[in-house]
Parts: C-alpha cells; structure tokens; sequence
C-alpha cells in the first residue's frame, strides 16, 4: 500500500488507543523510520503529511536529506557512536539515544546551540538492547546539569520483540514512572515531557500507556 493508505490507518489505531486511555490523540507525534528505505519513499512519507522522519545511521540522515528542499524534523534513533557526532549534530533535530557520558561530553564539544537529547533506557534488560538501566536513569539525567548544550526532553525505549502483551506493557509502564519521577525533579534542563516509545507491532500498547512518540517503520513505509 501506499504510505497515505498506511498513515491513514495508522492514525486511526492511534486515535483509538488514545481514547481507550483518555488521552489526546494530538499529543501524539508519528516519527516515520526510513533506515531501511529509499529516499523516494521517505520523500512519500513527507508528502503524506508526516514531519517527523527517524533514522539509526549518520549516512542515512545525510544522504536523503539531499532529497529535500525543505526538511523535514529528523530523529537519530539509532545508537550514536561519538565519533559520528561530528557529522550530524547540526543535521538532527532530536536525539533518541543519549545513553553515556562521554556521548554528552561529545555533544557538548560539537553543539553550537542545545540540543534535544531523550535518554535511552534499557526497560527491558536485554543484552541486545542498548541504553542505560532504570536503575542508573535518574542520577545520570543528574549528571548532565553542567552540560548547557544539552536539553533532555524525554526518554526513550523498545520493548522485547514478544507477543506478551503484558511483558511490553510493563516495560511502557516503567518508562512512564521514570519520566514522572524526573519530572518531578522540576530540573530546567530536563523538563522530560516526551516518551518515545512504541514501534509498528506494539504502538497501540504504547499509546495506551503514555507515548508521546511513535516510531514506525515496516507498517508505515515498509522495509525495503
């Protein structure tokens, strides 16, 4: 199908979820993943409506940014390695994967103006996810006070790749307290309003229990 098609049916399961959870379904931003497609479809994905394009590698976002005479919002998604900061920190406009120091301190050095960081948590504690664990969240949003080129605006993480919905669900649930307990620091920097969380087999769950951002792929622009 085509992504207006795709997107269409996308916002109406999101509508739906939302109302489940009497939440606005305006809060809630589609991020298209186009890493595993071409820029002509990213391109499609623009013209469909869709602002928000994510992708995991710094020659992605380079190369179809040249597609666009006006750019869309772009999201890192992926796991950022800092020697890859110098070549995207001012071709992003939002970094999901903030996940040590020494990538702040990078960060840091390289950002002209702040930058809107979500800390990558690793609800889940597989060893095939990246991100920090829960447990060591809150005292490393502490850490960034000094960093002035860094705003953390949210958290972000992927469930298990599972069909326990009640496994993904509380790993929604956990992020969520996460983010109440940081906002309830009242830290300027870290305001964290935003939850990415949510991918194309489990966004409806992610809806319901706080996203705020969803990262679709294969169900919205495919995989190929």
């Amino acid at each position: 199908m085509d992504v207006a098609s795709n997107l269409h049916n996308i916002e109406t399961r999101i509508n739906e979820a939302a109302e489940r959870a009497g939440r606005n379904p305006g809060d809630i931003k589609i991020i298209a993943v186009t890493k595993y497609v071409t820029a002509a479809r990213a391109k499609e994905a623009y013209e469909a409506g869709i602002r928000n394009l994510g992708e995991n590698r710094s020659e992605g976002i380079l190369a179809k940014r040249e597609f666009f005479d006006e750019q869309p919002i772009w999201h890192f998604i992926g796991s950022l390695q800092t020697r890859k900061v110098k070549s995207i920190i001012d071709k992003v406009n939002i970094i999901h994967s903030l996940d040590r120091i020494s990538l702040a301190e990078e960060i840091q050095k390289r950002a002209e103006n702040p930058v809107e960081c979500l800390v990558q948590v690793n609800v889940s504690g597989e060893d095939t996810k990246h991100g920090i664990t829960p447990q060591e969240t809150i005292e490393f949003v502490k850490q960034l006070a000094n960093f002035d080129k860094i705003r953390i605006i949210g958290l972000m993480t992927m469930a298990p790749l599972t069909d326990n919905h009640d496994v993904i669900r509380q790993c929604f649930k956990d992020l969520k307290n996460l983010q109440v307990q940081i906002q309830n620091l009242l830290l300027p920097y870290a305001p964290c309003r935003e939850l990415s969380m949510g991918m194309s087999n489990d966004f409806e769950i992610a809806v319901e229990e706080g996203s705020t951002m969803v990262r679709i792929g294969t169900a919205l622009v495919g995989n190929e």
